[in-house]
C-alpha cells in the first residue's frame, strides 16, 4: 500500500499506510523517488510552534487572528514536505504533455505516491538529476531572497544562516558576481560555505560579526545582509552588520516574539531598510516579470549548467522507515545533518 509521513503530535512522527487513490481525468499518478525534509518550516510543525496550529490566517484580509478556526490544521498533520521528485506512472484522460516514465518534480509531501492534477507537476529539465530537481522549491526560496537583496556586481553581502537555503543563496550570489561573507554557529556549515565560495565564514558565537565585516570591508558595513536562520538575535546582528542606508532581507521563519531586537540602536541611527522575503510572492518591483514558476526555472537552469550543485548538500539519504530518526536528528543535533532526503526506493 502507499505510505505517507504524518505528525501525530509535537515531536511524534510516523509512516502510515493509506489507500491508493484512483486517477481521474486531468490527473497523473506520480511515484516518489526523493523527498527532502525542510529543517525550517517542517520543524515548526514537528515541534508544535507553527503559527497555523494556534492562530488563523485570514487569506482575504491577510491577517493572523487570535481565533482558531474549525478548519485550522490539527494533529495529525499529514504529508508535510515540499521538495519532491519522482516519475509519472499513470496518466488520466485529457492529459497531454506527460506520459508514464517521465521524470517530474513538484510539491506533494512525504508520500510514496500521489495523484495530482497534471498542472501541478513539472518535467525535470535535461541535465538535471532527480535528486537535484527535488531542490527546486528550496532553490526558489533562496533565489527569491537573493532577488529581494538587490545586490549588485562587486557588492558585499553577509548571509546569516548557512543551512541548505543559506548555502544555495551563497552559491547563487556567486553566480551574480556578488561577494559573500557567511555567518553560522556550526563549523560544518561554515566549512560548506567556504567551499561554496564565501570570502569569510564567521562564527557569531565567538566573534563580533558586525566588527569583523567592517574589518574585511575597509571599515564599511555590508552592502546587504540576508538573514535566513530565523533567529531574532541573528536578525539583530544582521541589522548591526549592514552599512548606513543598507538593506536587511529577513527571509527566516521566525517563531514567537522578537526577543533580542533593539530597534532604537543601529536600525534607527543607520536608517536600515528591513524587508521580508517569503516564497508566497516575489519582490514587488519584479512582480510584473517574475513569478514562482520563473524562480523555479532559473534555479534549475543553474543546476543544469553546474553553477549550483544542490545534491552536494545532501548529508543523509534515508529510507522513509527512518523518518522519525531524521526529524530527531535535525531537531536535536543540526550540526550532524545538513539536508536529509527520504529515498523511497530504499524501502
Amino acid at each position: 500500500m502507499p505510505s505517507v509521513v504524518q505528525f501525530t503530535g509535537p515531536r511524534q512522527v510516523e509512516l502510515a499506510e493509506v489507500p491508493a487513490e484512483p486517477v481521474g481525468p486531468g490527473e497523473v499518478r506520480v511515484r516518489t523517488r526523493f523527498s527532502g525534509i525542510s529543517a525550517g518550516t517542517e520543524l515548526t510543525a514537528y515541534r508544535g510552534t507553527n503559527p497555523y496550529l494556534t492562530r488563523t490566517w485570514d487569506p482575504e484580509r491577510k491577517l493572523f487572528t487570535g481565533e482558531r478556526a474549525e478548519a485550522a490544521p490539527r494533529y495529525p498533520l499529514v504529508g508535510w514536505g515540499y521538495s519532491e521528485a519522482g516519475q509519472v506512472v499513470e496518466v488520466g484522460a485529457d492529459v497531454s504533455g506527460l506520459r508514464p516514465g517521465d521524470p517530474v518534480w513538484g510539491i506533494w509531501g512525504h508520500r510514496s505516491e500521489a495523484v495530482l492534477p497534471a498542472a501541478k507537476v513539472r518535467a525535470v529539465p535535461d541535465g538535471v538529476t532527480l535528486l537535484a530537481a527535488s531542490f527546486a522549491r528550496v532553490g526558489a526560496v533562496a533565489l527569491n531572497a537573493v532577488l529581494a537583496a538587490q545586490a549588485n556586481l562587486g557588492e558585499l553581502v553577509a548571509i546569516f544562516g548557512q543551512g541548505v537555503i543559506g548555502l544555495l543563496a551563497t552559491q547563487l550570489c556567486g553566480c551574480a558576481g556578488v561577494e559573500v561573507i557567511a555567518v553560522d554557529t556550526l563549523p560544518a556549515r561554515r566549512a560548506a560555505a567556504a567551499k561554496a565560495g564565501a570570502l569569510l565564514a564567521l562564527d557569531p558565537a565567538a566573534e563580533d560579526v558586525a566588527e569583523r565585516v567592517r574589518e574585511a570591508n575597509g571599515g564599511a558595513g555590508a552592502d546587504v545582509v540576508i538573514e535566513l536562520s530565523g533567529s531574532h538575535p541573528a536578525l539583530q546582528e544582521a541589522i548591526r552588520t549592514v552599512g548606513p542606508g543598507g538593506r536587511v532581507v529577513a527571509a527566516g521563519f521566525y517563531q514567537g516574539e522578537g526577543i533580542g531586537l533593539r530597534l532604537g540602536e543601529e536600525f534607527h541611527h543607520n536608517r536600515v531598510e528591513l524587508v521580508s522575503s517569503q516564497i508566497g510572492g516575489v519582490p514587488g518591483r519584479l512582480a510584473g516579470r517574475w513569478d514562482q514558476p520563473r524562480l523555479n526555472e532559473v534555479f534549475l537552469r543553474q543546476c543544469a549548467r553546474g553553477t549550483v550543485d544542490p545534491a552536494a548538500l545532501v548529508s543523509h539519504l534515508l529510507p522513509p522507515s527512518r523518518v522519525g530518526q531524521a526529524y530527531e536528528l535535525l531537531d536535536t543535533d543540526p550540526g550532524a545533518a545538513l539536508q536529509i532526503v527520504l529515498d523511497f526506493e530504499q524501502e
